[in-house]
């Protein structure tokens, strides 16, 4: 195929790449049907000792979903929501899932129950008395509200927030620890971090336990979402010494969900450094904003060349896109999964980027905690690893 369309104009190829990857996403949308999440990750809380682990988690559900082809509330992952944010959050959730196929609310951080209700706490969150709940908190029960009624074949409500009452110190007692078991209307299944008035650990890595275990069980094709959880379920209870057992409630399932398909034994590539809606052809490039843009970043946008001076192909390129303070790298390299890196960026001086490696997958040397320093001339730049001492050049496709 490729033979043809090199005689064509690069032009002609690329209008031609793209239309068949439309054809494909249409294809694939028509089959599998619209799916939505909303994902949220609080932990930097103001009044209450905060979480280090709940925006780690949700980046990582977030990636995983994008990588199933899930459309997600905002762009992506929602960081330490306050109130007003997270209102504001599930509010779009209710509207975008209107039609859809699956509707999946994942929430990290603090959780609480009182008088029967769960609790899921915003940042700004300090309340004194039962009373100050309905204005402070976002109750769990709104969420399932939303997912009602949308027309949705199948609702997720996923829910990492089994901890201990943070605000017992300010009045506020809680009935119980952890979270109260909730019905689930008809079409849904709830998922807990751990069984129902119990608490879940944070873990000492940079993801929780339950949040790891589904993460990778998710892109396991040939699982339905009963059979998924309950292998979330084993493997928590295995990695804590059975300390903690992730908990279900569901209704009847009119069939089979599969989140990685039924019948591939192809393992689901990794996740994506950008939307999986819409899909792109392969070497259309990101377009830069002008080199003169004050955002030194920004000019790192788009395509360019591996190391090897090569001339980029569908599959030797590095695709880097610029957003929310990262960059993200996907480097191809043949047929093969291609290396996908996440970049904190820590500090911008005229041309000279400096970042910190904050995830390095599908590599044989992952470089995850290692700090970049990037220089910037024109249309190539030149990366040194501060912790390796390696140095590579790069020049725009």
């Amino acid at each position: 195929m490729f033979d043809r369309l090199c005689k064509c104009s690069l032009a002609t190829a690329r209008l031609i790449l793209v239309a068949i990857f439309l054809l494909m996403g249409m294809h694939m949308a028509a089959a599998q049907g619209r799916r939505v999440a909303l994902v949220v990750g609080n932990g930097a809380y103001r009044n209450v000792p905060p979480l280090s682990n709940p925006r780690n988690d949700a980046t990582l559900i977030a990636q995983t979903l994008q990588a199933l082809g899930f459309q997600l509330v905002g762009g992506g992952a929602r960081i330490d929501l306050d109130k007003a944010g997270f209102d504001a959050a599930v509010r779009a959730f209710g509207q975008d899932i209107r039609g859809a196929e699956v509707a999946l609310f994942y929430y990290s951080g603090h959780g609480m129950q009182v008088q029967g209700s769960n609790w899921l706490v915003p940042l700004d969150a300090n309340p004194t008395r039962v009373q100050d709940l309905d204005f402070q908190m976002v109750d769990a029960q709104l969420v399932l509200r939303q997912m009602e009624g949308a027309g949705t074949k199948l609702n997720l409500m996923i829910l990492d927030a089994c901890r201990n009452n943070p605000f017992g110190g300010t009045g506020l007692r809680a009935t119980d620890a952890g979270l109260a078991q909730m019905r689930a209307p008809e079409g849904t299944l709830i998922s807990y971090a751990t069984q129902p008035g119990n608490t879940a650990a944070d873990g000492t890595g940079r993801n929780s336990p339950y949040t790891q275990a589904l993460a990778e069980t998710m892109r396991q094709p040939g699982l339905d979402v009963l059979r998924m959880f309950n292998r979330v379920g084993v493997e928590v209870k295995k990695v804590t010494g059975g300390s903690q057992q992730p908990w279900v409630s569901s209704s009847p399932l009119d069939s089979d969900y599969f989140m990685a398909g039924a019948g591939s034994n192809t393992p689901v590539a990794p996740p994506p450094l950008r939307p999986a809606e819409p899909p792109a052809a392969p070497l259309q490039p990101v377009p830069p904003k002008p080199a003169r843009s004050t955002d030194m970043t920004q000019t790192l946008v788009g395509n360019w060349r591996h190391s090897d001076g090569v001339g980029c192909t569908p599959t030797h390129v590095g695709i880097v896109n610029v957003d929310n303070g990262r960059i993200y790298f996907e480097w191809r390299f043949g047929s093969g999964r291609p290396n996908l890196a996440v970049e904190r960026i820590d500090n911008v001086q005229g041309n000279v980027i400096e970042t910190t490696v904050e995830s390095d997958v599908n590599t044989t040397n992952p470089e995850t905690g290692n700090r970049i320093r990037y220089r910037v001339e024109g249309d190539s730049w030149t990366s040194m690893n501060l912790s390796t001492g390696k140095s590579y050049r790069h020049k725009r496709c």
